[in-house]
């Protein structure tokens, strides 16, 4: 298999789990919204948490962009993953704002 081959199955393997962790974080602001807060709610604060984690362990990075730049040599920021590049640059910027006002008003919510 060639690089351009094993770059796009790493992009798309990110690219999904990308749409996981953003739906997670969409529930867990429509959890806080709408005071309706669950077993999920608190599963997916733990696994974004662990996503946080996992990032900080590899100085900001996703593994998968650090095995992703193995097979490219791009400068952009959306070389590992199907994204719009403004969206790749901001990404965690964008998601970890909205994630930290979702976790606020559950934490909030659960003691009111």
């Amino acid at each position: 298999m060639d690089n351009e081959s094993k770059l796009f199955i790493i992009k798309s393997i990110h690219t999904l789990i990308w749409v996981f962790f953003v739906s997670i974080i969409i529930y867990i602001l429509y959890s806080g919204l709408t005071d309706n807060l669950t077993l999920y709610t608190w599963m997916g604060i733990g696994l974004i948490i662990g996503e946080g984690l996992i990032l900080l362990l590899f100085k900001m990075s996703c593994p998968l962009t650090v095995i992703a730049r193995n097979y490219s040599q791009s400068q952009k920021d959306n070389f590992d993953i199907f994204l719009p590049n403004w969206l790749a640059k901001h990404n965690k910027l964008i998601f970890t704002s909205i994630f930290v006002i979702a976790l606020i008003m559950v934490i909030y919510r659960s003691l009111t």
